[in-house]
């Protein structure tokens, strides 16, 4: 039985490496599948590419790499035909690709991605499509470990993959605190989630002024958790200042080429910002910078949960990326494996409201854990576990004795969480009710003229429309909860303010480094309405 499945394009790695460069992987592969045999899990590399390989478990062959389709239906067929404990990727996108749902939410000029990328399918046994609805309920705990795309020397992977191998759990003191850094305009919504996490705010970094010449002191702590705007192809985080605060609009809060040296081995890290997670070409630039998440990876982070796409949260309260990305962090601090955090991340989330709305749909499909998911950060004894008594003198034969092949109480007791998961997964995916990632135009009068009223109470600029009917899966005979379910949801998207651009980043992207991103700080309403009439509505924020 494999415990843990490694999963690659062989092919696409020999493309980017030669076979020398692809060969020095494969033996990084092997030290580190020797590594997970004394930690006492059975790890296998499976080449998705590999028609031999695929016949074993009655797959087909991934014949073109950048197919989301192919690698889907591939991986479906190992976990159907091993049902491994782990399944980690390895490689960027352009080894084993992003999943391509679509945004609910997309319009251009607000929200710009056609597309909300990410690995949750992955997780799902739900066959290969682009409705996000379909992937409200993960069953597996995956996770990936990323080359650059684009590279071509395998070294920076190679050091991911002895992180992994030599990983270590370290006790809960080892994890004491957290460093966090949030726009200042959205103070309220980070120091609720400090609360919620830590229990204490105190210590929360606000840009501006913070940022971004951190000491490796304040980046000691192994827990980061971040509230910023991010942008696509970016190098940098940027903070927000809060109406009539003196000062840069968007500062620099986070810079990836101040981290070098800095990210202490172990950290794992939680991050809302708009593409904060995206995996980009750093060789577009002559000095090759990497993005955040490389360089956090790079410094042997153990874990990174970001997003791929732009994300949304409220701010002064809590939703959208604040909760998935603090389910991630609560489960580590539990004990979990970066892989399962993941997982039990995405269903406290699909979990967390009655009837999941476009952004919810979004947010669930963009985050994705970068890290081997099998990796334990923290060591969190379990009451449930017996330990097996060490014999008090040494047996007086030398004969070996055989093994019985029974598991020992580590993993029985995760296969049995593996099960409860397994359950639960299946369960969302059945009965969640949520949005239909479909939108549609035409609205009543009377709900048409109530959201006119919210943009006009909230100063709503350039704002557009979109709306959306909700998939109801609540089982059948449940009349009362249907009578009050929502029946549908209205989204809003504009700015409560000029559309700016933050001052440092004017000028377009260059080879010699990449520029400070363009912020479009925006504003996104999602309303609620049941039986003709909106009830409630959220005020989420763009963190692009």
């Amino acid at each position: 039985m494999d415990d843990k499945i490694i999963v690659t394009n062989l092919s696409a790695l020999k493309a980017k490496y030669k076979s020398a460069g692809a060969s020095k992987i494969k033996t990084a592969v092997a030290s580190l599948i020797a590594a997970d045999k004394q930690r006492g899990l059975t790890t296998r590399l499976i080449n998705i590419d590999d028609a031999q390989a695929m016949k074993k478990v009655d797959g087909t062959a991934v014949t073109n790499a950048k197919d989301a389709r192919q690698n889907k239906r591939a991986i479906d067929a190992v976990f159907k035909k091993l049902r491994p404990d782990y399944l980690l990727i390895l490689g960027s996108i352009d080894v084993i690709p992003h999943q391509d749902m679509k945004n609910p939410v997309f319009e251009p000029g607000d929200d710009d991605d056609e597309f909300a990328f990410g690995d949750l399918p992955y997780a799902c046994e739900k066959a290969y499509s682009r409705k996000p609805e379909d992937f409200v309920g993960p069953t597996r705990v995956v996770g990936r470990l990323p080359d650059h795309v684009g590279d071509t020397d395998p070294a920076y992977l190679i050091g991911l993959l002895k992180t992994a191998a030599n990983f270590k759990s370290r006790p809960i003191a080892d994890y004491d605190g957290y460093f966090a850094i949030s726009a200042a305009r959205w103070e309220g919504s980070t120091r609720l989630s400090l609360d919620n996490m830590f229990g204490f705010n105190d210590k929360l970094n606000l840009s501006p002024k913070k940022g971004p010449s951190w000491t490796a002191g304040a980046l000691s702590k192994k827990l980061h958790f971040i509230n910023c705007h991010g942008a696509p192809v970016s190098t940098t985080f940027l903070g927000q200042k809060r109406k009539g605060q003196p000062g840069e609009e968007f500062p620099i809060s986070h810079n990836a080429s101040l981290l070098k040296g800095k990210i202490v081995e172990g950290t794992v890290a939680a991050v809302e910002c708009c593409y904060g997670a995206e995996q980009f070409d750093p060789f577009m630039f002559s000095n090759g910078q990497m993005g955040i998440a490389g360089e956090y990876l790079a410094g042997k982070a153990y874990g990174f949960f970001g997003s791929s796409t732009i994300a949304y949260g409220p701010a002064d309260d809590n939703g959208a990326a604040d909760l998935i990305c603090q389910f991630f962090l609560k489960h580590v601090m539990e004990g979990a494996s970066l892989g399962r955090a993941a997982l039990e991340a995405r269903q406290e989330f699909a979990e967390s409201s009655s009837n999941l709305d476009p952004v919810d749909l979004k947010t669930i499909a963009q985050f994705y854990l970068l890290g081997d998911p099998s990796v334990v950060p923290i060591k969190v004894s379990s009451p449930h576990l017996v330990a097996t008594p060490k014999p008090k003198s040494k047996p007086k034969t030398k004969t070996k004795s055989k093994s019985t092949g029974a598991p020992d109480a580590k993993t029985i007791e995760r296969g049995e969480r593996r099960m409860q998961l397994h359950t639960k997964g299946l369960w969302l995916g059945k009965n969640q009710a949520c949005a239909v990632s479909d939108a549609k135009k035409s609205v009543s009068g009377t709900i048409q003229a109530t959201m006119e009223k919210i943009a006009t109470k909230l100063k709503m600029k350039h704002a557009t429309f979109l709306s959306f009917a909700i998939k109801n899966k609540q089982p059948a005979g449940a009349t009362l909860a249907k009578s009050m379910s929502a029946t549908a949801f209205h989204v809003m998207a504009g700015s409560d303010e000029k559309k700016v651009a933050a001052k440092s980043a004017k000028g377009a992207l260059t080879k010699s480094m990449p520029a400070p991103p363009a912020i479009n700080a925006g504003v996104c309403i999602v309303a609620k309405e049941v039986n003709g009439n909106i009830v409630s509505y959220r005020e989420l924020h763009r963190k692009l």
